[in-house]
């Protein structure tokens, strides 16, 4: 697959993975919540159990915020491993997650990408007060911000994403997503059948087996070029 098409006016974005540190900013939030806990409970081992709950709940409906999925999932996943919960585990979380960093070479490529006339949005699995943190590191790049708390859904439900395009007023055809989220992203593409940039960041995450993103770059900073080299109709 090729990014053949129209030339987007819009690039939107996964937030957390794609533009910010998430897995870096869960492993010491984890930490600090188990190392109180006591007890060797490896980190990884117990965001894997988190990480299932989190994604099962936020299929569930009543639409639940991301604080209340977040909590709940952390709840479930002590249980799941004889941990006493307390609610302030929850707030621990929640509260790093608008001070996790993005990556390094995210503010200069947004900055590039604004440049040369394209828009930006972001559409993530989180809250409007949650990620606010996180926009306000990018730099002012970021034009629209769209949540699972406005959309009243998350991914990789259609539903935040018909959302998205509603809000900006755009098309299919007037976008790429760009994400590093296979399980979620590139699996509303394959529904939706929306162009897809995969920042593949060496995570271990692989691409679904059915589907293939429409280029695939190591970090964001490889982007620019990619869209500079695509002949657009």
């Amino acid at each position: 697959m090729t990014l053949a098409g129209p030339k987007p006016t819009w690039l939107t974005f996964d937030c957390y993975g794609t533009l910010i540190q998430w897995d870096e900013g869960l492993l010491a939030a984890m930490g600090q919540i188990l190392s109180a806990k006591g007890g060797d409970i490896d980190q990884r081992s117990f965001i894997a159990v988190y990480d299932r709950h989190e994604h099962a709940l936020e299929e569930e409906r009543p639409h639940r915020t991301f604080a209340q999925v977040s909590a709940l999932a952390l709840e479930r996943a002590m249980v799941d491993f004889g941990l006493p919960f307390d609610p302030a585990d929850a707030e621990i979380v929640t509260s790093s997650i608008g001070k996790m960093p993005p990556f390094p070479e995210v503010v200069a490529t947004l900055e590039a990408l604004k440049a040369t006339g394209f828009r930006l949005a972001i559409i993530s699995n989180t809250d409007d007060a949650i990620i606010a943190g996180n926009v306000a590191q990018l730099g002012g790049y970021v034009d629209r911000v769209i949540t699972a708390e406005q959309a009243g859904a998350y991914k990789p439900s259609s539903q935040i994403f018909h959302h998205a395009w509603k809000s900006l007023g755009i098309g299919i055809n007037d976008l790429v997503h760009i994400c590093a989220s296979p399980h979620l992203d590139l699996a509303a593409a394959r529904e939706l059948r929306f162009r897809t940039i995969w920042v593949d960041r060496g995570t271990g995450r692989q691409p679904l087996p059915d589907y293939r993103p429409n280029e695939i770059v190591a970090a964001l900073d490889k982007v620019p070029a990619v869209l500079a080299a695509t002949e657009w109709k």
